[in-house]
């Protein structure tokens, strides 16, 4: 079992972990202050004490848990790659919108703070 992002994002090959790398990283450009730990054997963004979001590799996806649904017009663009209730997930095959999930992540943030993502 892993207990850190690093040791998580290891054990994929170079071109996943690199595409990981960047999912983390768009994360916490919408997130500046979140923390990062390992919960359900997956990465997870902390903000204010509590669990904001979580990403994993998948064999054909990455997944982003658990997403919120977000008022107009960000619902738009997110509603694509909804998979469950609050599942939104990328195919590996597809370019990967990291501005999309920096604003998801942001959004998520907003939601959660009242100053919003960066207090």
């Amino acid at each position: 079992m892993v207990s850190t992002v690093d040791e998580y994002l290891e054990g994929f090959a170079a071109d996943r972990r690199a595409t990981l790398e960047g999912v983390r990283e768009a994360i916490h450009r919408g997130v500046p202050n979140g923390d990062e730990r390992i919960r359900y054997g997956m990465p997870a963004i902390i903000l204010g004490g509590r669990y904001a979001l979580h990403f994993a590799g998948w064999k054909k996806h990455i997944g982003l848990y658990p997403v919120p649904r977000f008022d107009e017009p960000l619902e738009n663009e997110v509603a694509p790659h909804r998979s469950e209730k609050d599942s939104v997930t990328f195919p590996w095959s597809d370019p990967l919108p990291l501005d999309l999930i920096e604003r998801i992540a942001a959004e998520i943030a907003a939601q959660r703070t009242p100053e919003g993502p960066n207090q």
